[in-house]
């Protein structure tokens, strides 16, 4: 089994009950386990004039191929009213796949470790709350130098929920 960090976000359609909601799916997913969850934090949308997003990060274990672990995440998507319109549009659900164990993947669906995840305050934060202090993503960066570069800004920790 390879731990694999997930993170959620949603701004439309009450966002706290779509992420529990996508949680329980996860714990739901064939040959893995959810071993994790981060606090819930809420952070503006990186496009203005949008609702206010909620984030999180789940840890999962699994044996799952990268590629069907994508597909499973965006059923999981689809199944809560997901639709792609724009990019970095509003949305009910979105599952990224931010590490895979120690694995560097480029496909054309999907790159990991996630891209941008440097400039993701919403990502880096609740990452940091599952992963070990010593983490280093597969590309040799430690996730302790990416907290420093990106500041806990714009970002506000949910009571739990």
């Amino acid at each position: 089994m390879e731990r694999i960090y997930i993170g959620l976000g949603s701004n439309l359609a009450d966002p706290v009950e779509q992420l529990r909601s996508a949680l329980n799916a996860l714990g739901q997913l064939p040959q893995t386990t959810l071993a994790g969850v981060s606090a819930f934090y809420q952070s503006d949308s990186l496009l203005p004039g949008q609702p206010r997003y909620t984030n999180a990060v789940a840890a999962l274990d699994s044996d799952l191929a990268p590629l069907d672990l994508l597909d499973a995440l965006q059923a999981i998507e689809n199944d809560q009213g997901r639709e792609r319109l724009e990019r970095w549009g509003p949305r009910t659900l979105d599952l990224d796949i931010l590490l895979f164990g120690a694995r560097q993947i480029d496909e054309p669906r999907l790159k990991v470790p996630h891209y941008q995840i440097q400039e993701r305050a919403f990502v880096l934060y609740p990452l940091a709350e599952l992963a070990p202090q010593d983490l280093r993503l597969a590309d040799g960066r430690a996730l302790v130098d990416l907290l420093a570069a990106c500041p806990f800004v714009g970002l506000e920790r949910l009571p739990h929920a």
